[in-house]
């Protein structure tokens, strides 16, 4: 499980990640960690939201706690104030000003209701790469969710949703039967990420999803999980009435909804999981929104205690290694994408003949089961 780069990092730097939801950024100071990095969050005047490092060129006094002076922020402690690009405008009792008071500045984009951030090289920070996300804003869905603060690496969530066997066995009043454990599924790969597709035919549709259904009789359920590297998640699921076609594209006697999950790395040990649901029917209905919103914010609960706790153990168990059965496939691919984003990094930064020598130093590279390449 360990990682070929400086200090053993788990993700990548050149990627997108979710900063935060659109509406938590606004004329106030965010405080937030994302990659190991204190960072302050605001919108200028314009609306425009920007990112800077989160501690004073002068002292290292968090600017968090400072405030917004037009698009400049004050440093709480001795007033230095820095534009919206990262350098000091305003230095008390003096009229020069040093031109290396600068603090740093990271690309954000706004998009699919999040604010999205690139904490690697800004010159790579194509907007183009965000992730495919329109289900959150586009007018044909109703979507809305939740965020949720994990005390575990952000790997184990990836790992959770691209295995959703747990489901039989963690969520067995909600989403969760029998059938998910018992039903083979499909694994691909190609260089856009990772698919699993599960169809479980003529079953029992779980608590959950019969509400949305809204129907007596068994169903044909679907779960088509999407990676993305490094960290989205789009997962379409649904029921339709058992043998109306759903698996051969018609899901007219039925429903469809997207499970849309973004896990940004806070540090090594703890994440941010911003996640929400996405719905074809009943669009606008505030209360199908929120009952549906609470539903979903309690099974990612229940997994919360289950990640959290496979955490603690990692930790307290560092000898240990993780073992895998069959349905590891998707999270190992997945995995395997990260190491390749990490290990070209790497190469990016340092001389072949060094790379060389750190691919032979004999880390652990496990290789994930077989599964059907993409066309």
């Amino acid at each position: 499980m360990t990682s070929l780069t400086e200090h053993n990092r788990t993700f990548p730097l050149n990627a997108w990640y979710v900063a935060a939801w659109d509406h938590e950024v606004g004329r106030s100071l965010l405080a937030r960690t994302i990659g190991g990095k204190r960072l302050v969050l605001y919108r200028r005047q314009d609306d425009k939201p920007v990112a800077l490092e989160d501690a004073c060129w002068h002292r290292l006094a968090p600017l968090s706690l400072g405030r917004i002076d037009g698009d400049a922020v004050v440093c709480p402690y001795h007033g230095l104030k820095f534009n919206s690009v990262g350098r000091c405008i305003y230095m008390p009792s003096q009229d020069t000003i040093n031109p290396a008071a600068t603090v740093r500045t990271y690309p954000l984009v706004q998009r699919h209701r999040y604010i999205w951030i690139w904490l690697g090289d800004p010159a790579q920070a194509d907007p183009d790469k965000i992730p495919d996300l329109h289900w959150n804003d586009h007018p044909d869905w109703t979507a809305d969710g939740e965020t949720l603060a994990l005390a575990c690496n952000y790997r184990l969530v990836i790992d959770n949703l691209m295995d959703l066997t747990h489901e039989t066995f963690i969520h067995t009043t909600s989403i969760g039967n029998q059938a998910v454990a018992e039903t083979p599924f499909e694994t691909t790969h190609d260089d856009a990420g990772v698919t699993v597709t599960r169809w479980m035919l003529d079953i029992e549709s779980p608590p959950f999803l019969k509400r949305q259904y809204g129907r007596e009789g068994n169903v044909d359920r679907w779960q088509i999980i999407r990676f993305t590297p490094p960290s989205t998640i789009v997962i379409d699921v649904g029921v339709a009435k058992a043998g109306s076609g759903a698996p051969k594209g018609d899901r007219s006697e039925g429903f469809t909804g997207y499970v849309i999950n973004s896990i940004t790395p806070e540090t090594e040990n703890s994440c941010h999981y911003f996640w929400s649901y996405a719905r074809n029917f009943a669009r606008g209905d505030q209360r199908w929104t929120t009952e549906l919103r609470r539903g979903l914010d309690r099974v990612f609960k229940e997994d919360q205690v289950v990640l959290e706790a496979q955490e603690r153990e990692m930790k307290a168990r560092p000898e240990k290694r993780f073992y895998e059965l069959n349905i590891d496939a998707g999270s190992m691919w997945a995995r395997k994408s990260i190491d390749q984003m990490l290990q070209a990094e790497a190469a990016s930064r340092t001389p072949p003949d060094v790379v060389s020598r750190i691919e032979g130093t004999g880390f652990s590279r496990r290789t994930p089961p077989k599964a059907k390449q993409a066309t």
